[in-house]
C-alpha cells in the first residue's frame, strides 16, 4: 500500500479497487434470503425482465457508491437523493406467508432493521472479495472499515449507532439473524437468485455471465450455498482458491488506470460529513 493510500480512509482504499465489484453477488444473495428484502424486490424490481434494464440497474449502484465515497460534494449528495426517492417508493404488504412473516406483514426500504441487514451483507461481501482478490486485512482494517462504514447512516437517514462499529459485531449480526429465523431463503429467494446468478444478457454477454456465475458461487459462504441448494463439492473449493491467487497476482501488477476508479486516482476529497447536509429532507 503506497503512502498516499495509507493517508486516505480505509474505505476508499478498498472501494476504490474496481474488481471488489464481483462481491456484491455474495451480497445479494444474502440481502434475498430476508424474506422482506425479497418481496421489496420482486415487487419493486425490474431488474430481471431484460439485460439492458440489469446493466442499468448495476452501472447505478456503482454509481452511487463511487460518489458517496469520493465525492465530490454535489454529486455524493445527488446519489443520496437518488437513493432516499428510490426507497420512498419501495414498500407494501405481504400477499402470502414468507419464512417466519405472515401474510400482511408490512415492509419498507426505510425500514432501520432491513437498511441494517442489506448494509452488513454489503459490508461483508466487499471486504470478502477485497481479501480474495487484492490483498489480506487484519481485524483492525477490517474493524476500521466497519467505523468509517457507518456514515452510511446519515445518508440513509437512520438513527446513529443503528450499523454495527466493528468486524465482530457486523459477523454476529449475521449469525443471530440466520439462527434467529429472520432471515430464510425461501421459494421466492430462490427464484430471484436464479436470476442473479443468470441475469438476462446479449449473446456476447455470455462468456461473462458464466464467469460472474461461477464466482459468485464461490465466494458464497457454504451455509448460504446450501441453503439456496447449489452444489460446490471440495474440488470446486480447490479450483475456485488456485483461480483466486492468480487473480490476486495478476491484479497487482495491472496499472492503477485498470484497478481504480477514476475518482480514486484523481483523489478527489471526501464528500460534505453527511450530519453537515442531509437535515429534513433537504435533498429531495
Amino acid at each position: 500500500m503506497t503512502e498516499r493510500a495509507r493517508q486516505r480512509p480505509l474505505v476508499q482504499v478498498v472501494n476504490a479497487e474496481r474488481i471488489v465489484v464481483l462481491g456484491w453477488g455474495r451480497a445479494i444473495l444474502a440481502q434475498l434470503a430476508h424474506p422482506l428484502v425479497a418481496a421489496g424486490v420482486a415487487e419493486h424490481s425490474r431488474f430481471a425482465t431484460d439485460w439492458r434494464s440489469a446493466l442499468r440497474r448495476f452501472r447505478a449502484t456503482v454509481d452511487a457508491m463511487r460518489a458517496l465515497t469520493f465525492g465530490p460534494p454535489s454529486r455524493a449528495i445527488a446519489a443520496a437523493g437518488r437513493i432516499a426517492r428510490t426507497h420512498d417508493r419501495v414498500h407494501g404488504v405481504l400477499q402470502e406467508p414468507l419464512g417466519p412473516y405472515p401474510t400482511g406483514t408490512r415492509y419498507s426500504a426505510h425500514d432501520p432493521e432491513l437498511l441494517t441487514w442489506v448494509h452488513v451483507t454489503t459490508i461483508e461481501a466487499t471486504l470478502f472479495a477485497y481479501e480474495r482478490f487484492v490483498a489480506p486485512l487484519d481485524a483492525a482494517a477490517r474493524d476500521q472499515y466497519c467505523a468509517e462504514a457507518t456514515a452510511m447512516e446519515r445518508w440513509l437517514g437512520v438513527p446513529p449507532g443503528t450499523f454495527p462499529r466493528s468486524w465482530a459485531d457486523l459477523q454476529d449480526t449475521i449469525t443471530q439473524a440466520w439462527r434467529a429465523g429472520t432471515v430464510v431463503v425461501t421459494p421466492l429467494a430462490r427464484q430471484l437468485a436464479a436470476t442473479v446468478l443468470n441475469p438476462p444478457h446479449a449473446w456476447w454477454l455470455g462468456p461473462a455471465t458464466r464467469v460472474w456465475r461461477w464466482l459468485t458461487l464461490g465466494l458464497l459462504p457454504d451455509w448460504l450455498r446450501e441453503a439456496y441448494g447449489y452444489p460446490w463439492s471440495e474440488g470446486d473449493q480447490q479450483r475456485f482458491a488456485r483461480w483466486c491467487r492468480l487473480l490476486r497476482a495478476t491484479w497487482r501488477i495491472l496499472p492503477s488506470r485498470i484497478r481504480h476508479w477514476p475518482e480514486a486516482r484523481a483523489g478527489l476529497p471526501l464528500p460534505v460529513p453527511p450530519d453537515r447536509i442531509m437535515r429534513a429532507g433537504a435533498w429531495r
